[in-house]
């Protein structure tokens, strides 16, 4: 399973990044002031865009989830996890840790717009802690309630039944 809006936001980077380049190069030509170091300058910031919308590529199979950002990609036991907390207000992450001293973070929104990656993690889940490495599945287990009550408006919505 892998996230399957993820192609379309890396589009987006790209595109986001080469409007940057494009537009400082075309200025800054027109102005008559673009030289070989201010053309590496404009380079460089459509880069550092890119690498700043680039989003990490999530990816799951079974009793795993990887999650694959810019330089290093991580991959968590989901079938030996020891930890799952929920951070941030507007941002949230949820960091996942294994047995084996493993950490992610996923953004619930990339698991509540992929329910097939959200299934391979809960199945997991639900084995950790029935093993009894993971504690609680209260975090877990209030994802789950968000992520089935959207998906369930979703449906009615386009069903015609939900305004």
């Amino acid at each position: 399973m892998y996230d399957r809006h993820w192609t379309g936001h890396l589009r987006t980077a790209l595109a986001s990044s080469g409007i940057i380049l494009t537009l400082t190069m075309v200025l800054d030509a027109l102005a008559g002031s673009l030289t070989l170091p201010r053309a590496a300058l404009w380079t460089g910031l459509s880069a550092l865009v890119f690498g700043v919308l680039l989003p990490s590529r999530v990816t799951a199979g079974s009793g795993w989830l990887a999650v694959r950002g810019l330089v290093r990609k991580r991959r968590v036991r989901t079938d030996f996890l020891v930890d799952a907390r929920l951070d941030g207000g507007i941002d949230r992450r949820l960091h996942l840790r294994d047995a084996f001293g493993t950490r992610v973070d996923v953004s619930p929104r990339v698991l509540s717009g992929n329910p097939f990656l959200w299934h391979e993690l809960d199945r997991g889940a639900r084995r950790s802690y029935q093993a009894g490495t993971l504690p609680s599945t209260g975090v877990l287990d209030i994802l789950a309630e968000q992520i089935d009550s959207a998906e369930a408006r979703r449906l009615l919505e386009s069903a015609g039944l939900r305004s």
